[in-house]
């Protein structure tokens, strides 16, 4: 049986890990190298480093990022943030990277997606999805959550399944920061819709959050920030309660 992951997400702005609410009310976190040596650590299974504010200027910023964590940590990790280029993926995992995560860029090129599958293989290509339901739809967002589209979450998941990608990483911006829980009936739509891994990502607040999701989601990972940054969830003992629970899980 297949293990399902817990994986931590560093939300990185100017260098320095930061959390908010809602995609708002952003406040420091601390340090991105010292965070992810500490998780892997302590059990984490990967971890996710997303630029939120990147731009072409801050490339350089960030493969420095990647070549520091690179040399502190021994568990995979995922890099995002500005990448619009095979170019800018070839840096990254030169860099250290194991994998890429392609957001906004995915959505204007989309045949970006079946480039870089073919270059470097699916295994290191994730597509992170921020999405909002309103009124009943799930509508896709670009720029970080800032720019509202007319895609539907369910359509833009398989098709970028169908263009390569390995993965999907699904942030309910709905779920995001509050601590009530992922948003499980959306994740079993991507779960039973796909044949690629779904990572649940927006609302972890409690162990239960993450038995849920795997359980009720059919999530085969799920991503957190605050509860971990701020010691809220211990990752060990959270692993020993999946366990409790009958979740597969990486001890």
């Amino acid at each position: 049986m297949i293990t399902k992951r817990i994986i931590p997400c560093l939300d990185v702005m100017n260098g320095r890990t930061v959390k908010g609410i809602n995609f708002v009310n952003l406040r420091d976190a601390g340090d991105p190298v010292e965070l992810a040596q500490n998780y892997a650590d302590v059990g984490a299974d990967e971890l996710v480093f997303l630029d939120i504010t990147a731009t072409n200027e801050k490339r350089k910023t960030l493969t420095e990022l990647v070549q520091r964590v690179a040399q502190k940590v021994n568990i995979p990790f995922t890099v995002g943030g500005g990448i619009g280029s095979v170019e800018d993926v070839y840096t990254l995992l030169h860099a250290g990277a194991d994998k890429v995560s392609i957001n906004s860029a995915a959505i204007k090129k989309p045949y970006l997606l079946n480039e870089l599958s073919g270059k470097f293989g699916n295994q290191c290509i994730v597509v992170a999805i921020d999405a909002k339901q309103v009124n009943g739809s799930w509508n896709v967002y670009l720029n970080g959550g800032r720019i509202p589209t007319e895609m539907d979450l369910f359509e833009w998941a398989k098709e970028v399944e169908n263009r390569g990608a390995g993965e999907i990483l699904f942030t309910s911006m709905n779920h995001d920061g509050t601590k009530n829980g992922f948003a499980n009936e959306a994740l079993l739509t991507l779960s039973e819709l796909l044949n690629i891994s779904v990572i649940a990502s927006g609302g972890a607040g409690k162990a239960a959050h993450f038995r849920d999701t795997f359980q009720k989601g059919k999530a085969d990972a799920a991503l957190a920030a605050s509860v971990f940054h701020y010691g809220e969830i211990s990752i060990p003992e959270l692993k020993l309660y999946l366990t409790e629970q009958q979740i597969p899980i990486r001890i």
